[in-house]
């Protein structure tokens, strides 16, 4: 999710249609529902149609972390990086959690190694900002991947990135329709605690109704879900805010118009995928 409060006069000067909060909403929406297609589409015809989709995703986004780091004087690791988005998210389709952890460890020695031709010189700041992209990134986004591989995987995958949308939107309305309180101003102006209360009503509401009908589990499992849900795609908001903030930058990039860059659509959804696969291994049983 991109800081919503930032950018609005930009845009009004240059005579883009805004929302209060700044967003270029007719292309924010367009883009939303392009995405949305694809994303379902790709999952449930052919999965590993998704998984390369979710590849590309992941690779532009560490692209565009590598180049908002720059000017910081960090240089990441990218070779070894873009190897490592493959590794991971490809070997936890393959084989599952234990080829993840082994492409997550081969990474992280590339990345030692790969940085070893950049000279002494600032070693120890770029290798741990490539290792924490590496864990901030594609090791997050692989746990989308690992809900793909049951039977009713699509289903728990389309599951996870509702509740993550349900946030933005239940927040980004309760924001825009009742925000007074500021949740978070040194890091992100536009939330709200109006806009963090929709964030859960929303996410409580479609966690509930998924679990129940596209995994025929509990109802409690679905109260769960959207209760963990609120809390990482907040936190994975303000995590990324606090990034652009530290770094000096609005965006990560501007490949999707009326969003910014990649990452911006991936901040929420990284650490929800974690959680998400957590609680529906834990709670939602596989058919059959």
């Amino acid at each position: 999710m991109t800081d919503s409060s930032e950018g609005e006069d930009g845009n009004r000067r240059s005579g883009q249609r805004t929302s209060r909060f700044g967003r270029n909403l007719a292309a924010a929406i367009g883009v939303g529902v392009l995405l949305g297609a694809v994303v379902i589409a790709s999952l449930f015809i052919v999965k590993s149609v998704f998984v390369a989709f979710v590849i590309v995703a992941v690779g532009l986004a560490v692209i565009e972390l590598s180049r908002a780091l720059r000017p910081a004087g960090v240089t990441l690791p990218l070779v070894p990086l873009l190897a490592g988005v493959v590794g991971m998210l490809a070997g936890a389709y393959i084989a599952g959690t234990p080829a993840l952890v082994g492409a997550l460890g081969l990474t992280a020695f590339a990345v030692f190694a790969g940085r070893l031709l950049g000279g002494r010189e600032g070693y120890v700041r770029d290798v741990t900002a490539g290792v924490f992209v590496a864990l901030y990134v594609p090791f997050l986004a692989s746990f989308a991947i690992l809900m793909l591989r049951p039977e009713d995987g699509p289903f728990r995958v389309l599951l996870f990135v509702a509740v993550t949308v349900a946030s933005d939107i239940g927040g980004y309305a309760a924001g825009v329709l009742f925000g007074r309180h500021k949740l978070a101003p040194e890091i992100s102006p536009g939330k709200t605690w109006e806009g963090l209360a929709g964030s859960a009503l929303s996410c409580l509401a479609v966690g509930i109704v998924g679990v129940t009908v596209l995994l025929h589990g509990a109802w409690w499992a679905g109260l769960v879900l959207g209760v963990v849900a609120t809390v990482t795609a907040t936190a994975g908001d303000l995590v990324e805010s606090m990034l652009k903030r530290d770094i000096g930058i609005k965006d990560m990039g501007s490949v999707l118009p009326g969003h910014g860059g990649v990452m911006d659509r991936l901040d929420s959804l990284l650490p929800t995928a974690l959680v998400s696969w957590l609680v529906l291994t834990l709670l939602v049983a596989v058919p059959g």
